[in-house]
């Protein structure tokens, strides 16, 4: 599989008013292949938007060489950069379609300006609009819309010029979870159906589980951890990327819950990392009995990425709680005592 998205050693820098030098991206070395779908995530302010603008060529790095299919970005000419992002879709949380423009003028709009024929572009939008499941909407304006309809106009939109690549810029943040699933579902498509590589910005859980195939976690302007979205959820391995999954899963008990949790649990705690390994629930439950520990399950959650599960359970351990938490190691179980 070849490489459509490089970056090397990437940093953007902008000058603040106050004289201050502000770095969003930092050091950044990154590739995406073609046809996988990559997220990135992380918390606000992490950089996942300036990278993106910087794989679109609508901020030029401060160092570093940003390569889309085979060209390097930081070397062309304006009018060659144009040429270069006809080739790269985009779609945005709050949709960014004309107001004046119906359904298929909206669509149509990319192909009008790349000069396709009138009945060649007719031809497309029709298509792209089926493909997205609103051709009965051609000639409804955006206002009629829903807010999933009209996201799903915005990626009929990106993709009327037949991108190989499509960034997705907090795609979902403003719809509801079930439009949201939907509109997943439909990237999927694009991405299993079309072929199309797709690269995600997000700090949803829902966008990296339903259809990402690798993730990259940003922390300050940089990228701490990148790895196959399931093993990067179910052991991460940074602590930036250890705070994110458990924000975004809940799977373990935050320090408040910890106190609330105290009141009613005076024993040990202890949280096992669950995953998808065969006999594992075996191997727990055998690690207490064998030491004749009581466990008492008091707070967790598992859940499927990739269709295989991963997320962590909490036991309140009461009896020989040190001789359990050996037995638990010793049979190769991810167990951490709460403080």
């Amino acid at each position: 599989m070849s490489t459509l998205i490089s970056l090397t050693e990437v940093s953007k820098s902008f000058d603040r008013r106050d004289g201050k030098t502000v770095t969003a991206v930092d050091a950044v070395s990154l590739d995406v292949a073609e046809g996988e779908v990559l997220a990135v995530i992380g918390y606000s302010g992490a950089g996942k938007s300036t990278l993106v603008r910087l794989i679109n060529a609508l901020e030029k790095p401060t160092s570093g060489s940003v390569h889309v299919a085979g060209q390097d970005l930081t070397k062309l000419s304006e009018g060659e950069l144009r040429k270069a992002r006809s080739r790269i879709g985009m779609i945005f949380q709050q949709f960014n379609l004309f107001r004046s423009r119906t359904v298929a003028g909206n669509v149509a709009y990319p192909l009008k300006v790349a000069g396709v024929a009138p009945a060649e572009r007719d031809r497309r939008t029709a298509e792209l609009l089926d493909f997205v499941g609103l051709l009965d909407r051609a000639h409804a304006y955006p206002e009629q819309l829903s807010g999933g309809q009209k996201q799903r106009v915005g990626i009929a939109r990106a993709l009327a010029t037949n991108p190989p690549l499509l960034l997705c810029d907090e795609a979902t943040s403003a719809l509801d979870p079930e439009t949201t699933s939907e509109v997943l579902a439909l990237l999927r498509r694009v991405n299993t159906e079309l072929g199309v590589t797709i690269v995600v910005i997000t700090h949803e859980m829902e966008a990296v589980r339903q259809i990402a195939d690798r993730v990259a976690v940003m922390e300050d302007g940089r990228v701490v951890e990148v790895g196959d979205v399931y093993d990067v959820f179910s052991r991460p391995r940074t602590a930036a990327a250890q705070r994110f999954v458990r924000s975004a899963t809940h799977d373990r008990p935050s320090a408040e819950t910890l106190a609330r949790l105290r009141t009613h649990h005076p024993g040990r705690l202890v949280t096992v990392r669950i995953t998808d390994e065969p006999g594992l629930q075996q191997r727990i439950d055998a690690a207490f009995r064998e030491t004749g520990t009581s466990a008492e399950l008091v707070y967790g959650g598992v859940s499927e990425i990739r269709e295989r599960r991963a997320g962590s359970l909490t036991y309140e351990l009461g009896g020989d709680a040190d001789a359990a938490l050996d037995a638990l190691r010793a049979a190769g179980i991810d167990v951490d005592e709460e403080a």
